[in-house]
């Protein structure tokens, strides 16, 4: 297969479509190859199952036009950054040498997410190192940036936001369609999860003077070459 620009690591189903779905959308539209590996199933959850979840994210992937979609199968609520699953990541690093890699904020009240970002971490480190049993040749994506999904009342303070009016709609199908997740047994609650959803992305594009956006953070000072795309 031809290298990914950008990977999605997420630790549960749903994580990346509410982090950056609209992103997902924007770059698979302007030509980019655009991945995401999901680290665990995310079940059992109340209303969910393993095989419902599965068919919830395989709809969400269309709602997004994502193509490719791998899940590492880790388990879910006994996520760490274990050396075993380390190898497991860099070794999917060296196959579809992304880019750039996209991990949850680094900072949450949910223990698998904290997890997956220090795994995302080591792994893109790992990835790159000679002399080792991982299979592939190594490899060192070029970025880590981090999307927010995050269980914690945090008040974000974003290296960049993205203007995602136009695909807040793509987004919006893709979070629908987990309706084990944010739907089922949530009926008659006011304001709605979807409602929710909604009004964070319309707070966002509020910061930049748009109708929706997605805020996103980085470790590393960003680079540009112009500053013709600031707004």
């Amino acid at each position: 297969m031809s290298a990914l620009d950008m990977l999605v690591i997420a630790p549960h189903p749903d994580d990346a479509e509410l982090g950056m779905g609209g992103g997902i959308v924007k770059m698979i539209a302007a030509g980019w190859r655009v991945g995401i590996l999901d680290l665990t199933s995310g079940e059992p959850t109340p209303h969910g199952s393993e095989a419902l979840r599965a068919e919830e994210t395989a709809a969400a992937s269309k709602a997004l036009g994502v193509t490719w979609r791998e899940n590492l199968d880790l388990r879910n609520r006994y996520l760490e950054p274990t050396l075993e699953a380390r190898a497991q990541l860099a070794s999917v690093f060296r196959r579809v040498r992304p880019k750039w890699l996209f991990a949850p904020y680094w900072e949450d009240a949910h223990p698998d997410h904290v997890a997956a970002t220090q795994l995302i971490e080591a792994a893109r480190f790992w990835s790159k190192l000679t002399k080792t049993d991982i299979p592939g040749q190594p490899y060192h994506p070029e970025r880590v940036f981090y999307y927010y999904c995050i269980h914690l009342k945090h008040v974000a303070q974003p290296s960049f936001v993205l203007d995602i009016s136009q695909e807040w709609e793509a987004k919006r199908a893709s979070i629908e369609a987990y309706h084990s997740q944010f739907i089922a047994g949530r009926e008659g609650l006011d304001p709605s999860m979807l409602d929710r959803f909604r009004d964070e992305a319309a707070f966002w594009g509020k910061m930049i003077g748009t109708r929706y956006g997605e805020p996103y953070a980085s470790r590393e000072p960003i680079a540009l070459d112009s500053l013709a795309g600031l707004k």
